[in-house]
């Protein structure tokens, strides 16, 4: 039976600028580096980037991402130092809780998002989504 989730590997094609871009202006913890790759950290995140030279972005992208969580008093300034430091965004928000979608040097589709799963919950209670059953109680 799993357990939780372990760790979530990017393919990168330049380990450098990945390096700067989630070590420098992501803010997360680098543990290790390597000629081939890298292990960053989060408090319950361990992230592996792997430099792949076939690392190709989607021809259409979908709405496949990686949420990183952050605290609604930073989330305004975070959004704009990432506009600042010129991250294209790749989607408007259209769900509770504030999100800025934005995308890694390699095109991988990331958030940064206010709130959890009990918050969408609570909200979703209030709006489910067409055809929607929630089956916890909290």
């Amino acid at each position: 039976m799993l357990t939780g989730f372990n760790h979530l590997t990017l393919a990168v094609t330049d380990l450098n600028r990945s390096l700067g871009f989630y070590r420098d202006l992501l803010g997360l913890r680098l543990d290790a580096s390597w000629d081939g790759g890298a292990y960053l950290s989060l408090p319950g995140l361990w992230l592996c980037l792997s430099l792949d030279s076939s690392r190709r972005p989607a021809e259409v992208p979908d709405y496949t991402h990686y949420a990183f969580s952050i605290e609604a008093g930073h989330f305004v300034a975070f959004a704009q130092r990432l506009r600042a430091a010129g991250v294209r965004e790749w989607r408007d928000n259209r769900s509770e809780g504030a999100s800025f979608y934005f995308l890694d040097p390699d095109g991988h589709q990331l958030e940064a998002h206010v709130g959890d799963l009990a918050s969408r919950l609570r909200a979703c209670r209030q709006q489910p989504y067409a055809g929607m059953t929630i089956f916890t109680d909290e």
